[in-house]
């Protein structure tokens, strides 16, 4: 009777990043406020899994939240791109049914996010782009809103400076929840200064985002064209379906193959029994996690 005790643990937990990349110049103020960010999510978020609620809903809101700050390239935060607009990507992926949806070149969204989800629930289509996303987020009732939502000196000034971007990109949670459902989302502004029309590895399935039950849930954050040609969120999870690999052991190949294929980045990776990794070849990951094994945790260095 006892030894079967251990078997009632239901594991459901939260991993959430805010991009990765250069911290070198990193401020104190600017690094509070990266941390602040990631814990109002990750708390609002495990609170969400902690009462049963779906990890869909979990990873929904995380983003959504983090989408509404100005510290993170996502929503309202994020940057310009060399016509001086902003485009916006994101996506959403359902473990248990294997459904996605997407959208890609929106500059009218309050929450990129909110529209994907509605792309996957309320059309037959998986990815929505520019002016078309926008009128079904019409259609539907997703909030849009003038550009001047979106203004920031800051990042208006980087892109006319012309400088490297040291804002690095890209919001994104990955959840499991107590029905042992896993979903990630991914949201992010793209690169400053990138070409009008680049879109990169946020609204793709299995590039920056991926989920499938009984394996594992991803959301990586880098340089998306290399994770776009490597297929890096569903990488991880094919390396445990295909090579019966740990995700420890997936997720960190993949980023050797990443740093290999000359690409920089990272990734959160959560599965099916709470396991986390989160593996990075940049300077820092900015990233916080909880689950009902391991309590809350944010950092945004390798060993901080």
């Amino acid at each position: 009777m006892v030894s079967s005790a251990h078997h009632d643990i239901v594991n459901f937990g939260l991993v959430v990043h805010g991009g990765s990349g250069m911290y070198s110049g990193l401020t104190k103020a600017r690094a509070k406020a990266y941390k602040e960010g990631i814990d109002a999510a990750l708390v609002t978020g495990y609170k969400i899994l902690e009462k049963g609620g779906t990890s869909l809903d979990a990873v929904t809101t995380v983003v959504t939240i983090l989408e509404d700050l100005p510290q993170f390239n996502a929503g309202k935060g994020a940057v310009y791109t060399s016509a001086e607009v902003q485009e916006m990507d994101a996506s959403i992926m359902d473990g248990a049914t294997g459904k996605g949806g997407a959208v890609a070149s929106v500059s009218h969204i309050k929450n990129p996010i909110l529209l994907s989800r509605a792309v996957m629930e309320k059309s037959e289509h998986v990815m929505l782009v520019s002016k078309g996303a926008e009128q079904f987020a019409l259609s539907v009732g997703i909030e849009l809103v003038d550009p001047s939502y979106f203004y920031s000196e800051k990042n208006l000034n980087r892109v006319r400076k012309n400088k490297k971007d040291k804002k690095m990109g890209t919001v994104g949670a990955v959840a499991l929840d107590k029905n042992g459902n896993l979903s990630a989302a991914t949201s992010t502004g793209g690169r400053s200064n990138k070409m009008p029309g680049r879109v990169g590895d946020s609204p793709i399935l299995g590039a920056g985002t991926w989920a499938q039950n009984g394996l594992c849930a991803v959301s990586g954050t880098g340089q998306g064209e290399y994770f776009m040609r490597l297929l890096t969120a569903a990488d991880v999870c094919k390396l445990m379906e295909y090579s019966n690999l740990s995700l420890a052991k997936s997720s960190h190949l993949v980023i050797k193959k990443l740093t290999e294929a000359g690409g920089e980045g990272g990734i959160i990776s959560l599965d099916s029994k709470g396991n986390i990794s989160t593996p990075f070849n940049t300077e820092g990951m900015i990233r916080g996690y909880q689950t009902n094994k391991i309590s809350k945790v944010i950092k945004i260095y390798k060993d901080d």
